[in-house]
C-alpha cells in the first residue's frame, strides 16, 4: 500500500506491524520437493526479479542485517535497485557508527544488568550474564561500562579467566562478596580447553545422544548455543574463586520492547536518507551513519565485513580505567 508522510506522522510506535517482516527465504536457494518427493534447492531469483517488475516496483528500501546484505548484493547484480538501512542489536554492521536497534537493545540490557547486579549483591554471589555478540562485543562492552561490571569478555580480546578470577578475589579481600561478569556469546578463551572442559562437564544426556554434526560449537543444528558461554564461564570462575556463581542469559529478549528516542530519530533519519539516495540515483548501497553525516556505502564494500571493537578503542580504554577486567594482562 502507498505510504505518505502523513502515514508516518500518524503512526504510533506501538504499531509494530506497520510494515511487517519479509520472509527469510533465500531466493537463490529455495527448498522444494521434486518429482521423487525429495527436497531440492532451486534458484528462483529470476522469478523474484520478474515479479518485482511485473508489479511496477522501481526500487526497494531494505532494513537488513548481515545475512541479507549478500542476498541484496546478488539481487542488485540481477537488476534489483536497492538501498539498505543497517539494523543490528549488536552494532556490528560495517562502517556505520550506530545501527538501527542497537540503542534500544543497549538500554534494555543495562536495565536488566542493574537488576542482575542487585540480585548478586543480595545473594552474595557472582552473576555471569551472557548477552548477544557472536562476532563483535559492542553490546557487552558498553553495557559493562554503564553498570561498572567487574569484568567483560568480548570476541575481540581472547581471555584467560585467571585474570578475571584475580579481579574478583581482590575485591573479595576488600570485603565485596559479590560480583558481575558480562560475557558476549562469541567471547573465546586464550586456552580453548577451558571452554571445552566446562562444556563437557555440563553436557546434557540429550546432547550425547545426537550426531556430532548436531552438537559442535560451530553447529546451528538441533542444539541451540545460547547460554553456553555464560555457563562455561560461571563454572570456571566458581572453581577458581570458590564464590558461588550463577549464569543468566539475556539472548533474544533484548530485541523486544518499544524503541528508544535515539532509535526513533535514527530510524527516521535512515529512512529519509534512503529515499534521498533513490532520488539521487544511488543504487546498490547501504546508508551509514558517519557522524555528523549520513553517507552511502556500496554493497560491494559492506558484504562480508563486520564492525568489531578495536583493541585501542576509547571504550576499551574506559573499561580498563574503571577497573573492569577484560580477561587479559593489560593494566591501565
Amino acid at each position: 500500500m502507498p505510504i505518505s508522510a502523513n502515514d508516518i506522522r500518524d503512526a504510533s510506535v506501538a504499531d509494530r506491524d506497520l510494515l511487517g517482516n519479509a520472509t527469510r527465504t533465500n531466493p537463490f536457494r529455495v527448498q522444494q520437493l521434486n518429482d521423487d518427493n525429495e527436497v531440492d534447492e532451486v534458484d528462483r531469483s529470476d522469478e523474484l526479479i520478474a515479479a518485482v517488475r511485473r508489479h511496477g516496483i522501481d526500487a526497494v528500501i531494505s532494513i537488513v542485517d548481515h545475512a541479507a546484505l549478500s542476498l541484496l548484493f546478488r539481487l542488485s547484480r540481477k537488476g534489483l535497485r536497492s538501498i539498505c538501512v543497517p539494523k543490528s542489536v549488536e552494532n556490528d554492521m560495517p562502517h556505520t557508527t550506530l545501527s538501527f536497534g542497537f540503542n534500544t537493545a543497549l538500554n534494555y540490557t543495562v536495565d536488566t544488568l542493574d537488576r542482575a547486579g542487585q540480585a548478586a549483591r543480595s545473594a552474595g554471589k557472582l552473576g555471569v550474564v551472557e548477552v548477544l555478540g557472536a562476532r563483535a562485543g559492542w553490546l557487552a562492552l558498553q553495557a559493562a561500562i554503564a553498570v561498572t561490571a567487574d569484568a567483560v569478555l568480548i570476541p575481540e580480546i581472547p581471555h584467560d579467566l585467571k585474570f578475571v578470577a584475580a579481579t574478583v578475589q581482590e575485591r573479595r579481600q576488600a570485603g565485596r562478596y559479590h560480583g558481575l561478569v558480562i560475557v558476549a556469546e562469541g567471547a573465546t578463551p586464550i586456552d580453548r580447553s577451558q571452554a571445552d572442559e566446562a562444556t563437557a562437564a555440563t553436557a546434557l544426556p540429550l546432547r550425547s545422544s545426537l550426531s556430532p554434526l548436531a552438537t559442535g560449537p560451530d553447529s546451528t543444528h538441533v542444539i541451540h548455543r545460547s547460554g553456553a558461554a555464560a555457563e562455561a564461564v560461571a563454572l570456571q570462575l566458581q572453581r577458581l574463586t570458590d564464590l558461588p556463581s550463577y549464569p543468566l542469559v539475556l539472548g533474544q529478549l533484548v530485541r523486544a520492547g518499544l524503541p528508544t528516542a535515539t532509535d526513533r530519530q535514527l530510524g527516521l533519519a535512515y529512512g529519509a536518507a534512503a529515499v534521498r539516495a533513490l532520488s539521487e540515483a544511488v543504487d546498490a548501497a547501504m546508508v551509514v551513519f558517519a557522524p555528523p553525516s549520513l553517507e552511502y556505502l556500496p554493497l560491494s564494500e559492506a558484504i562480508n565485513n563486520v564492525r568489531r571493537v578495536p583493541a585501542d578503542s576509547v571504550l576499551v580504554q574506559t573499561a580498563r580505567a574503571l577497573g573492569i577486567s577484560l580477561g587479559d594482562e593489560v593494566i591501565p
